[in-house]
């Protein structure tokens, strides 16, 4: 058994469904299909019951994504050693949206003056795997923002931060000091991919009941950005970002914080991860939550989640 098949194994066992684990793995959901098909073949048990809804683990399932991950979980860490032994180890970090501009070049200088020797790649998501690649086991740790499906994965809040309406400055609610969900209804909301992890796409994607869902798919901050400003499309976002000129960002008083956080492989604490983990950690502690004055926010560089 190739690693990738277990990969992708691996990820259709935890999201219980194609289209979800295609979407992590950053693939089209036909050649997933066909991969698992060609395991179960190559095993001669059937893995996964499938349904219209999604997929259950068979007895056999079970068995196989347990010793699936702790193969994968072994893989990383050979590949880790190998590296270290031959000077050349690497960090991967995954990085969603904005949030390794969040992090600050405080921490990138750190770790740099911490590891000298190590090469840090970073990859960035869009907004289907909020994981920012660390569930297909393409990233060593992710910098994003929750909440996301966590099983398995082990987070640490870095800091939390009151999330507002994003707004063009000419809306007529965008004078006002807060606003409530109910207060837009009726207003056309940007749409997540299918496939999008379902509790960021429950955080992310809240509306009214009144809303109408006819807002353009977006994936990146950029493509949310432009649905507003060209489009008078409503998302949310935080209100520690700021935004570019032309738009603004009004607090919604019954939404909660939106955390931006630490992630990993729980049980994968391998040295440059826990050194990494520490090092933010120990930077946030002391720098705080930045206080915010007041409840929009002006023009400036695009941020969203």
């Amino acid at each position: 058994m190739e690693l990738r098949m277990l990969r992708y194994f691996v990820a259709v066992a935890e999201e219980r469904h194609f289209g979800r684990a295609a979407a992590r793995l950053h693939m089209t959901q036909p050649p997933l299909s066909r991969a698992i098909r060609q395991l179960e073949a190559d095993l001669g048990c059937t893995l996964l019951h499938r349904s219209p809804t999604g997929v259950a683990l068979t007895a056999a399932g079970t068995v196989l994504h347990d010793e699936a991950r702790t193969l994968l979980a072994q893989a990383d860490r050979a590949r880790d050693r190998v590296a270290a032994a031959a000077g050349t180890a690497t960090l991967t970090v995954g990085t969603l949206a904005d949030s390794a501009e969040q992090a600050g070049a405080r921490l990138a200088a750190v770790y740099r003056d911490r590891h000298p020797h190590v090469r840090v790649r970073v990859r960035e998501a869009d907004f289907t795997d909020p994981t920012a690649g660390l569930r297909a086991g393409l990233v060593d740790v992710a910098l994003t923002r929750a909440p996301f499906e966590d099983s398995g994965l082990t987070t640490r809040v870095l800091r939390s931060d009151r999330v507002g309406v994003v707004l063009r400055a000419d809306d007529p609610l965008a004078d006002h000091d807060s606003l409530r969900l109910d207060d837009l209804a009726g207003r056309p909301w940007f749409r997540l991919p299918e496939g999008t992890d379902p509790v960021w796409r429950s955080y992310w994607a809240r509306r009214p009941d009144t809303a109408r869902c006819t807002g353009p798919v977006v994936r990146t901050v950029h493509e949310c950005l432009q649905s507003v400003l060209w489009s008078g499309t409503v998302g949310l976002a935080p209100l520690a970002h700021s935004l570019p000129e032309g738009l603004t960002a009004v607090a919604l008083t019954d939404v909660p914080p939106s955390r931006l956080v630490i992630a990993w492989r729980s049980g994968d604490t391998g040295p440059l991860i826990r050194s990494f983990v520490r090092l933010a950690t120990a930077l946030w502690n002391r720098k705080g939550t930045e206080p915010q004055s007041g409840s929009r926010t002006p023009a400036a560089p695009a941020r969203l989640p």
